[in-house]
């Protein structure tokens, strides 16, 4: 017997089968972690994105803009959009190691 249970929202969408690059992911906690030795790239959980109207965002010190690519081989012609990730580290300390979502890692 399969159940199918659907929950509509009216904001936003859900995406999945982006992967880090340059980082690994907690699944407890929900935030970016060191990557574990010898994995290239880490498949990231369903996201739920969402547009908002916000002049300025805010620069709050746990949350890092991940930009998100299409392929490996990041240009501005594969840039997508920013996706905030929790972090408990520097938001400089990701950007410094190049981490960014992949939707293609071929």
């Amino acid at each position: 017997m399969i159940v199918i249970m659907m929950y509509v929202y009216f904001v936003g969408v859900y995406i999945f089968g982006l992967y880090l690059d340059g980082a690994g992911w907690d699944r407890r906690n929900c935030r970016l972690i060191e990557p574990t030795p010898k994995v290239l790239y880490t498949p990231l959980p369903v996201a739920h994105v969402f547009a908002t109207n916000v002049d300025k965002p805010s620069k709050a010190t746990n949350l890092y803009e991940c930009p998100v690519y299409k392929k490996p081989r990041r240009t501005d012609l594969t840039y997508i959009f920013p996706l905030q990730l929790k972090t408990n580290k520097n938001p400089d300390h990701w950007i410094l190691r190049g981490v960014a979502l992949l939707c293609d890692i071929k």
